[in-house]
């Protein structure tokens, strides 16, 4: 079965019997999409996309095999025992960590990388193509039994499977170590380990088996924070045994006998995190160095309230991205309420308000009247306008004085993490030499953009008026796709702009500040030196003339 993105709470766990209320007078519950779910296998594709409490209410039904509904009056438990497959592209959102602790195992998918493997791709979905498409089914078709006649052994074996209490202390003291909190990362691992056996043949667990169940299971419970890259599990390494080793073949080692070895996962993540940086706006001089350090800061990236724009939905976390609403035909309804005065009467549920009136008459036969007491309105969900936060961050060479271009990238690091709590979007601009770049289109990708942050190069000029103009140019685009969005933008930068278009750079600063503080609310972080004494030009004034605030880093 498929999961669709647009399905509401009704249609997912039940809703009043429409039919029976209105003929029978009686309340029954209509079963939803968990009760057929029922001893199936429930597919959802994009599961990040899905709101935050539909995920929660499908994920307690998978936890605890039942769905209770308690709502318009009834009261059922039904079993709702299915294996959830689910699948997202992190580039459109990360899932919440305590929602990808709930879901047992994860896979990384990648295009293959081998010439022969990709071709031989091509070859099958050929094949499949033809008409008729059945001589594709009777060539794989004795594989197909195969697995399945596999499988089914193996769903008879696994009861009889053990595990021997070394390899459980090991699992255990490696989890303790890991720093990972959550006991669902014992449980599933060593049913993942006993499966792997059972798999093949085998009733006892291996520590092969345990290798490659901490492979699956463990991953997405590593990150220390929900947008560091995950690290694969180094499992303590005992003696091996003879029975440990009774069904390796000569000369194999445990990561060559299958899953994913961890050389093989940190290729591939290392390929995507270095892939796919934004377009060259300008080319920046040959003159750069790389910091890779990024330093921990202290700054704060929240903001006096008397600087937020009245209605502005950025504070708060990602519940925050969601109000409710009563009486407007606008956004997902979730429920309904008796109406409250008849100015309220603009979104009115007729079906919710026949069945009332259904419920109040009793069997009492067609025609219903409906009486200005049975009306019930609909409460729906809107999603706040989405935050946008651009970073445009100042990688010139006098960045690299006192080493201040890390403290700059903490501070991307600290914008990244609050973006990630509000769910909001995060670019990212860099400018130096007689270019800018965009490093990152605005995305909820917050690996990409701290993978792509510690190898930023820095040094050059310092071309703060093309930065600002590139930033104005991005709002602009942005705002064809994402109408009304919530946009901020922050300047990391000593102001030290020496780099003009065409007339004078303060002009410049000047009237691209103007239009930026129209488009977007404006946060400068002020990185020049304290206690230093600097000659240099800076614009800083200029930059803050516009802005609802400007942050002094500190020396």
């Amino acid at each position: 079965m498929t999961y669709p993105l647009s399905i509401t709470v009704d249609r997912l766990v039940g809703t009043l019997d429409i039919k029976r209320a209105i003929t029978e007078g009686v309340r029954a519950l209509q079963p939803g999409l968990l009760a057929e779910a029922n001893r199936n296998i429930l597919y959802i594709d994009e599961v990040n996309l899905l709101d935050d409490y539909i995920i929660d209410i499908l994920l307690d039904a998978a936890a605890y095999g039942w769905n209770v509904v308690e709502r318009e009056g009834v009261s059922v438990k039904h079993p709702a025992r299915f294996i959830l497959v689910a699948s997202m592209n992190p580039e459109e959102g990360e899932l919440r960590p305590q929602l990808l602790d709930r879901f047992g195992l994860i896979v990384d998918v990648e295009a293959p990388r081998d010439q022969e493997v990709r071709a031989e791709i091509v070859r099958r979905v050929e094949e499949f193509n033809r008409d008729p498409p059945e001589g594709f089914y009777r060539r794989w078709e004795p594989e197909i039994k195969k697995i399945r006649e596999g499988i089914r052994k193996a769903r008879e074996l696994v009861k009889r499977v053990e595990m021997p209490d070394d390899l459980l202390k090991t699992l255990v003291e490696t989890i303790i170590k890991l720093d990972i909190r959550t006991s669902r990362a014992e449980i599933v691992t060593t049913k993942t380990a006993k499966a792997l056996a059972a798999l093949e043949g085998r009733t006892r667990v291996t520590m092969e088996d345990l290798q490659r169940a901490m492979e699956l299971a463990l991953p997405h419970r590593l990150k220390a924070r929900p947008f560091e890259r995950p690290k694969p599990p180094i499992l303590p390494q005992p003696l091996i045994n003879d029975n440990d080793t009774r069904n390796e073949q000569p000369g194999q080692t445990p990561n060559q006998r299958g899953g994913m070895s961890r050389d093989g996962m940190s290729t591939a993540q290392d390929e995507h995190s270095n892939a796919g940086t934004g377009g060259n706006v300008g080319g920046a001089d040959g003159n750069s160095r790389r910091y890779g350090g990024v330093a921990s800061v202290g700054i704060p990236v929240e903001f006096r309230k008397e600087f937020i724009h009245a209605g502005s939905h950025g504070l708060g976390g990602s519940r925050s991205s969601f109000r409710r609403i009563v009486g407007q035909p606008h956004g997902i309804p979730y429920m309904y309420l008796p109406i409250s005065n008849k100015e309220g009467s603009a979104d009115v549920d007729l079906t919710a308000s026949i069945v009332h009136a259904a419920l109040r008459g009793g069997a009492g036969g067609l025609p219903i009247k409906v009486d200005w007491g049975d009306l019930m309105v609909r409460v729906r969900r809107v999603r706040a306008p989405p935050r946008i936060s651009l970073i445009v961050l100042d990688a010139s060479g006098s960045m690299n004085f006192m080493r201040r271009i890390e403290v700059a990238k903490g501070l991307v690091r600290r914008i990244a993490e609050e973006s990630y709590v509000k769910r909001s979007y995060v670019g990212l601009i860099s400018f130096r030499g007689r270019g800018v770049d965009v490093i990152i289109e605005p995305t909820r990708n917050y690996w990409q953009v701290l993978s792509t942050l510690e190898g930023l190069p820095s040094g050059g000029a310092t071309p703060l008026s093309a930065a600002l103009a590139c930033a104005v140019d991005l709002i602009k685009r942005l705002g064809l796709k994402l109408r009304g969005g919530d946009y901020w933008v922050y300047v990391i930068t000593d102001g030290k702009a020496n780099v003009p278009l065409m007339r004078d750079v303060r002009e410049e600063l000047e009237s691209f500040m103007v239009e930026l503080s129209r488009l977007a609310k404006v946060v400068i972080y002020n990185t020049r030196p304290q206690l230093i004494y600097d000659p240099s030009i800076t614009y800083i004034d200029v930059l803050s003339k516009y802005a609802v605030d400007t942050v002094r880093v500190g020396d």
